[in-house]
């Protein structure tokens, strides 16, 4: 017995990138062109492996060819890098990776531009990601700034930029930064040493943030001042905070009184941003977090902005980019299983009971 072929399906013709003539970038300042292209020309090099594109220079001339889309970004980036050392700002790989980022996103004016730049005393912070634009655009704006996704987007690091930027310029008069102590409850008795010692390794990556906006001697002495203050949230209780800028990290390890809590020491002339990841709540089961509830009562409150991040906005190593994508997608894998398993059920219970015939 024989059976007719199956009629083959013709898969449809792989198309190349459309590639163009060369684009030619001719630069004024030789100095500024070497800082551009980097050590070894290591700047050259990270453009070319993120948008598949080639790169070669003869003396002030450089030449890209590569795919049409790809080349107007390479452009754009290129530009941007380039007039952002005319401002003597610093470029390095991760700026060279944040331009290209921007350009590809239609926001490549961020790279340089003022109006979405913090500066501090010791650097002037720049958006590195779409979103990195909108959170300091709204941490400049509102009353209430929520910042909520995965490790290594920038959250608290912005925020501390800005609180920094504003109590330098006179527009606060100091910074109250605040975590809560979740891993012990709240309940520091039992550890070692006195008060400081106890919360201080719960609000370390607090002050690491501080350290990297000031000189360690003014850290120190604007804390000994009261200018900056780092405390758990447990402190804040009963308190009014005056023309402040206060953040609450990790506040997604806060309970629904301990948000509401923290949210009305809001004072005249002060401003707050918390941040969060929701995929790290380390309460105990059952209970809800405070960031969950609080942004249910406050979502369409005037002041308050809510910026999300995702993997795409991770700027530390691309490794954890990787792992926090990985991670995401196990977690909806076991949304899908759990719908399913639920969907089952449902169908299951509709389902007539068998009568026994008569």
């Amino acid at each position: 017995m024989s059976t007719a072929a199956k009629p083959s399906q013709a898969k449809p013709p792989r198309t190349k990138p459309l590639r163009t003539e060369p684009l030619h970038i001719r630069f004024d300042d030789n100095a500024i062109m070497a800082a551009l292209f980097g050590p070894q020309d290591e700047h050259l090099v990270h453009i070319e492996r993120l948008l598949d594109v080639k790169l070669r220079y003869r003396g002030n001339e450089l030449n890209i060819t590569g795919p049409k889309q790809s080349l107007a970004i390479a452009e754009q980036a290129i530009h941007a890098l380039y007039e952002r050392l005319e401002q003597g700002l610093e470029v390095g790989p991760e700026e060279v990776k944040a331009a290209v980022r921007m350009a590809a996103s239609g926001n490549v004016s961020a790279v340089t531009s003022a109006d979405t730049s913090i500066r501090t005393r010791k650097r002037v912070i720049t958006a590195r990601t779409p979103n990195q634009m909108a959170y300091m655009e709204a941490l400049g704006r509102v009353d209430m700034a929520f910042g909520l996704g995965p490790a290594g987007t920038g959250k608290t690091y912005l925020a501390v930029a800005q609180a920094v930027s504003l109590l330098l310029r006179g527009e606060v008069e100091r910074i109250i930064l605040s975590r809560p102590a979740v891993e012990a409850g709240e309940q520091l008795g039992f550890l070692p040493g006195d008060l400081q010692e106890k919360v201080d390794p719960y609000l370390r990556p607090l002050y690491d943030a501080l350290y990297d906006m000031l000189p360690i001697d003014q850290v120190t002495n604007r804390i000994q001042t009261g200018e900056i203050e780092v405390a758990p949230l447990a402190f804040m209780r009963g308190r009014t905070l005056d023309r402040a800028f206060i953040i609450l990290d990790e506040a997604q390890n806060t309970s629904p009184m301990q948000m509401k809590m923290f949210l009305t020491r809001l004072g005249e002339g002060g401003r707050m941003a918390i941040t969060g990841d929701m995929t790290q709540i380390d309460l105990a089961p059952g209970m809800k977090s405070g960031l969950v509830d609080c942004l249910e009562i406050l979502k369409d409150i005037e002041g308050v902005a809510v910026i999300e991040f995702d993997d795409r906005d991770v700027v530390r190593h691309p490794m954890v980019a990787r792992v926090v994508r990985a991670y995401n997608q196990r977690d909806k894998q076991i949304q899908v299983a759990r719908r399913n398993r639920a969907n089952a059920r449902k169908s299951a219970d509709r389902q007539p009971e068998p009568t026994e015939a008569d």
